[in-house]
């Protein structure tokens, strides 16, 4: 949880720990886990090995099984991806149902097992669900990456992105929303952070007022956890009939005069379908680099998303960047929005 909470917060390198022999190294030490659990359970077996009473083994097993159980937790938390880490904090939500399950069963406590299972198989269900949606391999994700190559990908043949980011002004933003016809709003994690759900939920009352076509387009994965986007916006009072899941817009985009991303990266990024050394490669995105403008909402042009890379969208010909915290810029957009 530590190594999660770190690398979601930017302290620590998102990129994931490739160590040699990863594999073999967490099976080695599942393997002295398993060994310190037959001697906490049985001492007497190791009587002829050490000269410590049986009380001793027991407690020495222990201590060894906490410190190693340690440093394989940690070592498998690193060896994924800043840019899965929400579908790691599933998993540990499920392995914490799945102890005070286990609590439960100790303790001889139903309730406790009972209340432990529920939260360990909504857990397991979430962490499936957030993979399917970001085309991940569960398995991979659970065992720290099992399987996918220890090697770093070669940084020449990476995609090297050139051109300028350019920079919008509040009154580019509200004059391309008053023209407009078909306008897509697409909401990320940085619009939960900075609570300016209510402010882009007036901008598109106003906007449907004035009879455009407004919806909000929802990446499964947008936030911390699926559904946390559509929950903060039907409590802004956004009517359920306007917003929708990636698969029923994304085909609409073509024909989107302006998107408004708010305070997403890595779920609207091209590189996802463009470029196959990037870590978010293959994952499902919304495309809404193919409308016809774009405005993205940032606080700053070098802040990336959970993947540690730059979104290469910000390069593209039609689109702009409104520098500034989204909050604020959501309620400057909306004052101008309302004066007509």
């Amino acid at each position: 949880s530590v190594v999660a909470f770190g690398k979601l917060a930017g302290m620590m390198d998102s990129k994931p720990l490739q160590l040699p022999a990863r594999d073999q190294l967490n099976l080695g030490m599942v393997g002295v886990c398993a060994l310190g659990l037959m001697a906490f359970l049985n001492p007497a077996a190791l009587a002829g090995l050490t000269a410590m009473s049986p009380d001793m083994v027991g407690v020495a097993s222990l201590g060894m099984v906490a410190v190693v159980s340690s440093v394989l937790g940690w070592h498998l938390t690193a060896s994924i991806g800043g840019a899965d880490m929400p579908v790691v904090i599933t998993v540990l939500n499920s392995y914490s149902g799945w102890a005070l399950c286990a609590e439960g069963f100790l303790l001889d406590y139903p309730l406790l097992a009972q209340v432990g299972a529920l939260i360990g198989f909504s857990g397991a269900i979430l962490t499936w669900i957030m993979c399917e949606a970001m085309g991940r391999n569960i398995f991979s994700v659970i065992f720290g990456g099992a399987g996918t190559s220890t090697l770093p990908k070669s940084s020449e043949s990476a995609i090297e992105y050139e051109g300028e980011v350019r920079t919008a002004t509040l009154e580019t933003v509200v004059n391309s929303l008053k023209d407009a016809k078909s306008v897509v709003i697409t909401p990320g994690y940085g619009l939960a952070v900075a609570q300016a759900q209510f402010a882009i939920a007036d901008i598109a009352k106003k906007l449907k007022e004035s009879g455009k076509n407004v919806r909000f387009a929802i990446h499964p994965v947008a936030g911390r956890m699926p559904g946390q986007l559509n929950v903060l916006l039907a409590e802004a009072g956004v009517p359920y009939d306007i917003v929708f899941e990636m698969e029923e817009i994304n085909d609409d985009f073509d024909e989107t005069d302006v998107t408004l991303v708010i305070g997403a990266s890595d779920t609207v990024s091209s590189a996802a379908e463009d470029d196959p050394n990037c870590s978010i490669y293959g994952m499902p995105v919304l495309r809404v680099w193919k409308s016809g403008q774009v405005f993205v909402l940032k606080r700053s042009i070098g802040n990336t998303g959970y993947a540690g890379m730059q979104n290469p969208i910000l390069f593209k010909d039609n689109v702009e960047v409104l520098l500034g915290d989204a909050k604020v810029s959501c309620e400057a957009i909306r004052t101008e929005v309302a004066k007509d």
